[in-house]
Parts: structure tokens; C-alpha cells; sequence
């Protein structure tokens, strides 16, 4: 399997762990908002990036990926937010996962901008 397939696989189970994590938070006004935004940034990482990599050009796969890391850097956000509101609830991994995969989307932004 390719590299840009095993990485859209990879933020695929990234956000369905992010569904289950939000399923077994209590039911709080405040857990539903944060839920809810959680799962649409999180979705949106594997969103963007498959849709960069079906880009039509090579701005359109720039802007793509631009967006699923804005998308990576505000889950992590939500994430630390989660961990604040409900102190029992660890993220740990979940941090951790979204770390590496904006560190991997700056990458492939990086190797964008430097001369092949």
C-alpha cells in the first residue's frame, strides 16, 4: 500500500477513535458542544487530505492540505479542552496521534516549498 493510503487509513482510525472517545463521555451540556466540534475537526484531517490528493492542481492540493492541518491543530485544541473540562477523561494517545499527524502534514507542506 502507498504512503498517502496508508496515511489517509491512519486518519481514518484517528477520527473514529475520536467518535468512540466522545461517546463515553458523560452526557454535560458542555461534552456535547466540545463533541461536536471535536468530531468535525477531527473528521475533516482525512477529508481534506484524501480530497488534496485527488486535487485537480498542484494549488488546489496546497490548500487542501493547509486546511486538514489547520483541521489536525484545532482537534488538538479540542482535546485539551476535553482533558480540562472532564479531568478523568485521559487523551493522552489521542494527543499524542494528533502531534505526529500535524508534525507528518507540516512535512509534506515543508517539502512543498523547498526545490526538487
Amino acid at each position: 500500500m502507498e504512503k498517502a493510503s496508508l496515511f489517509e487509513e491512519r486518519l481514518m482510525n484517528f477520527a473514529i477513535s475520536i467518535i468512540g472517545l466522545t461517546k463515553r463521555l458523560p452526557k454535560k451540556p458542555e461534552n456535547d458542544i466540545i463533541s461536536n466540534q471535536i468530531i468535525r475537526s477531527a473528521t475533516s484531517i482525512g477529508a481534506n487530505y484524501t480530497e488534496a490528493n485527488n486535487a485537480a492542481s498542484k494549488q488546489d492540493f496546497r490548500n487542501k492540505i493547509y486546511i486538514s492541518k489547520k483541521e489536525a491543530a484545532e482537534t488538538r485544541y479540542w482535546l485539551k479542552m476535553l482533558a480540562s473540562v472532564n479531568q478523568t477523561t485521559n487523551v493522552d494517545k489521542e494527543l499524542q496521534e494528533v502531534t505526529e499527524i500535524v508534525l507528518i502534514l507540516q512535512a509534506i507542506i515543508s517539502s512543498m516549498r523547498s526545490p526538487k
